[in-house]
């Protein structure tokens, strides 16, 4: 496999940990070939000006996580921003939009820097718009007449974000004048106010001639003004992924109730075209979509994005806008195991010992083992299988008496299992919580 040093070590890092890797995920993106093509369309008709909500529903280990990394990294290979977000009671409460915007700027991602881009983004935006005045005709030689005339051009890109959000364009501005002064604190400041972050200096909000802090309906403003940064700034849009939203299940009925209403305000805004080049997607267990304390509480949302689940999956209409991922199979974890280890052995010194030791027939074994361990579900197993042979890879690697038939074939201790691992263990195959603790309800 021709695959980069340290794209190999990312990789296989991030798997050590039993996380999903930030990149080189189309090495592992096995199962996902019934998407690629739609999720290609939906970008491009984004980058556009078009807009996109999206939900991705699954059991808990059917990889949604590893669906929404996956399209975050297309993305960005095609010339998107991206941020990722898990949504959380008290991180990322889904009911305060101007949580969830300054957590979109502090996980800002673009193919070039990673979290958060924010300052690259803006400091960039300001770039484009000198060289197109240049290409207008200002004088580059002149730092005068070139200011001004960037300026001006600025003024008409942000007139309609002006009009919805005068304050980040108010502030837009300070920042500008305050990086051309050379006035590293009040630029700093300016920055932060906005990228959300509370509890910026009075003084500095009073120099650039804005007030207060963002609240939830600014947000949307501000959301707004980024999208049309990115797209002067020649990115093709922005990809905002909400994770574990089923979390709101969990939360008190009155913070249910504002969170699902914000996440239909987001969905009609995105339907309205007031969020040209932005595509949404959420995950979720389908308890969360289907169960009395998730999306089912507010019909006006759950009908925006229900989407028929009751045929056969292989016939799954994946431009419908929810899709569900039905996990994994024997076949499928075995696929994806023989990809890891073709990764981990590329250009190693022990290739031969990895490949004679790990073996196709040893895959299949393993995964056997662990999937046994979880009652059966496979579809549980792909985080412990994909750490655990990482681990036997590791030891082959280093130790030439080591035999994984062996040594590496015994139960998996409880420490390295999440609670929604353990609980299938405890209940059993059919018996098991549907999609682990994330979906038991709580009316609260």
């Amino acid at each position: 496999m021709d695959i980069s040093p340290r794209r190999r070590r990312d990789i296989i890092d991030a798997l050590r940990r039993g996380t999903v890797p930030d990149r080189g995920l189309d090495v592992m993106a096995v199962g996902l070939d019934r998407f690629d093509a739609t999720v290609r369309d939906e970008l491009d008709a984004v980058a556009q000006g078009g807009a996109s909500f999206k939900a991705v529903r699954g059991e808990y280990g059917s990889g949604k996580t590893f669906f929404a990394r996956w399209l975050s990294e297309t993305a960005k290979k095609q010339g998107f921003a991206t941020a990722e977000i898990q949504i959380s009671e008290t991180e990322t409460p889904l009911h305060r939009l101007e949580t969830v915007y300054r957590r979109i700027i502090e996980n800002l991602a673009t193919a070039e820097a990673q979290p958060s881009a924010f300052r690259e983004v803006i400091d960039g935006w300001f770039h484009v718009l000198e060289g197109d005045a240049i290409d207008a005709g200002a004088n580059g030689a002149d730092p005068h007449e070139l200011a001004t005339a960037a300026d001006a051009l600025m003024e008409r890109r942000l007139s309609n974000v002006s009009k919805t959000a005068p304050a980040f364009a108010t502030a837009l501005r300070g920042y500008r004048a305050a990086v051309r002064a050379g006035d590293a604190a009040q630029a700093e400041g300016l920055l932060a106010w906005l990228a959300g972050q509370p509890h910026v200096a009075a003084a500095v909000r009073r120099g650039a001639g804005v007030r207060g802090e963002l609240d939830h309906f600014g947000a949307l403003g501000f959301l707004q003004g980024l999208l049309t940064v990115l797209r002067d700034s020649d990115y093709r849009g922005l990809v905002v992924i909400l994770d574990e939203v089923e979390t709101l299940q969990r939360v008190r009925s009155d913070v249910r109730e504002k969170s699902l209403n914000s996440l239909r305000q987001l969905v009609d805004e995105v339907d309205a075209g007031r969020f040209p080049g932005l595509y949404i997607l959420i995950t979720g267990t389908p308890a969360f979509f289907d169960g009395p304390q998730g999306m089912q509480r507010l019909p006006p949302l759950a009908q925006r994005i229900a989407a028929d689940f009751s045929g056969d999956p292989r016939f799954d209409n994946p431009r419908a806008p929810q899709v569900r991922l039905t996990g994994f199979t024997e076949t499928s974890l075995h696929e994806l195991g023989a990809r890891i280890r073709e990764v981990y052995a590329s250009g190693q010194p022990t290739q031969d010992r990895l490949l004679t030791h790990v073996d196709d027939a040893f895959l299949t074994e393993l995964g056997s083992s662990i999937a046994g361990q979880l009652g059966g579900r496979v579809g549980v197993a792909p985080r412990l299988y994909l750490r655990r042979l990482v681990d036997i890879l590791d030891r082959v690697d280093q130790f030439e008496e080591y035999e994984p038939r062996r040594d590496a074939l015994g139960a998996i201790p409880a420490a390295d299992m999440t609670a929604a691992e353990l609980a299938v263990t405890r209940f059993g195959g059919e018996h098991a919580p549907a999609g682990g603790v994330d979906d038991v309800d709580l009316d609260v």
